[in-house]
């Protein structure tokens, strides 16, 4: 008899870890990617009581209407400066470039930057910051506005996709430092794209 208990007590304990092991949500992958990211404790800047239950953060649906070809113009000659944070550090930015698409018929404009110190590390070589904030900041998503990642194009165009639009770490948790998006890329339009506000919806 002992050999059956202990093949069903095996059974019972692997049937438990499968109904635990959740797929990871999301509709694209950068929505799982991100989701996988929160999830993890190791990478999540969830508070712990709020990554107990976690298992998808809340998104505007999929729109390829907010996936659009900017006109890259670069400016090598801009001066550093100190980016404001929610705390007192103030990272060296520089602007990088200016991006100038249109979005649903109109043309806006957008300063991306690079970070002085985040270049120098193995892999950011390249790396630009696009911040902004639009017209749903404060109601569907979140206040403090939204960041994208971008990388520096070889020629003068370059795609900016406001589905993989996300928040700020300092919108899930105030123990973070996280720069405030400049004035100058407030965008005066509803970006219904991309990560929403946290705990809302």
């Amino acid at each position: 008899m002992k050999p059956l208990i202990t093949f069903l007590v095996v059974l019972i304990s692997l049937t438990s870890c499968a109904q635990k092991k959740q797929p990871i949500l999301g509709e694209t992958e950068f929505q799982r990617d991100l989701n996988a990211a929160y999830k993890d404790a190791s990478t999540s800047p969830l508070k712990d009581k709020d990554r107990k239950d976690f298992e998808t953060l809340a998104f505007f649906k999929f729109d390829t209407a907010y996936v659009v070809q900017a006109s890259f113009k670069r400016f090598p000659d801009e001066k550093p400066f100190e980016m404001k944070t929610t705390t007192e550090r103030r990272p060296m930015y520089v602007k990088y470039g200016e991006l100038t698409f249109e979005l649903k018929g109109k043309s806006y404009k957008l300063n991306i930057y690079q970070n002085l110190e985040l270049m120098t590390r193995e892999g950011y070589e390249d790396y630009l910051f696009l911040p902004f904030i639009d017209e749903t900041s404060g109601l569907e998503s979140y206040g403090g506005g939204r960041y994208i990642d971008a990388r520096i194009p070889k020629g003068d165009t370059m795609e900016i996709d406001f589905n993989k639009a996300y928040n700020p770490y300092c919108a899930y948790n105030d123990k973070y430092s996280c720069p405030i998006v400049p004035r100058e890329n407030y965008l005066k339009t509803r970006v219904e794209a991309g990560v929403m506000a946290f705990g809302k919806h």
